[in-house]
């Protein structure tokens, strides 16, 4: 009788200890991503209550797990309570969104008990992330920007077209307006990053008629 009683105790006791183990490993894993995440980001977009954010949910799914184990009851009424929140914040980065689902992930495969490969799919892929990073797999060769050169007299289209040459950049004209002796010029250029700004504007800059040159560059999400 003691035999039978002793074994229902030690059932619950054995799953805290399972769910415990569980959380630690979660945890661990998820700081691990977010060290990854600050290590390798580059960008404009950082948001540093995303390492919070990757901290927490993984042990938080976890303990979802541990409360479903295969209830199809349960399962259904999860789904149903989660229909109710609303992520209100958006994702300026799709880079972002890859890490929180690497960390819900991480908090499946510890729910589910499955550590070992958990442990190694999380190194594989940091190990992924870091080859991506050093190999500046992100960053384009070519960068896209926006050239507005104004100026007053007449127009200096192949003057500028010139200099724009001399730095092998390929220009094409988005639009053009000339208003008396007034005149705005827009390009839009495909050109190697390094060093084009300075020595491109002081170039333009210096041709007779010109007023004013900006160079611009459209992403949202500037390397940095």
């Amino acid at each position: 009788m003691w035999d039978v009683i002793i074994g229902y105790l030690m059932v619950p006791g054995q799953q805290l200890l399972n769910l415990l183990v569980s959380i630690l490993f979660s945890v661990a894993l998820s700081a691990f991503i977010a060290v990854v995440y600050k290590a390798t980001h580059r960008g404009m977009s950082y948001e540093p209550s995303l390492l919070v954010t990757m901290l927490v949910i993984a042990p938080i799914v976890t303990m979802v797990m541990f409360f479903i184990q295969g209830n199809l009851v349960l399962s259904l009424g999860l789904v149903g309570s989660l229909s109710i929140i609303r992520f209100r914040t958006p994702i300026k980065d799709s880079r972002d969104m890859v890490f929180l689902f690497w960390a819900i992930g991480v908090g499946l495969g510890c729910g589910t008990y499955n550590w070992t490969v958990t442990i190694a799919a999380t190194l594989a892929i940091s190990l992924v992330v870091m080859v991506a990073f050093l190999l500046r797999y992100r960053i384009p060769l070519q960068g896209e920007f926006v050239l507005v050169v104004s100026g007053r007299g007449s127009s200096l289209t192949s003057e500028i077209e010139n200099v724009l040459r001399s730095y092998q950049v390929y220009a094409r004209i988005r639009s053009h307006q000339a208003e008396e002796d007034r005149w705005e010029t827009v390009y839009e250029l495909q050109a190697p990053k390094a060093d084009l700004a300075k020595g491109l504007v002081e170039d333009i800059n210096r041709l007779d008629g010109v007023k004013k040159v900006s160079l611009l560059a459209p992403q949202l999400a500037l390397p940095v």
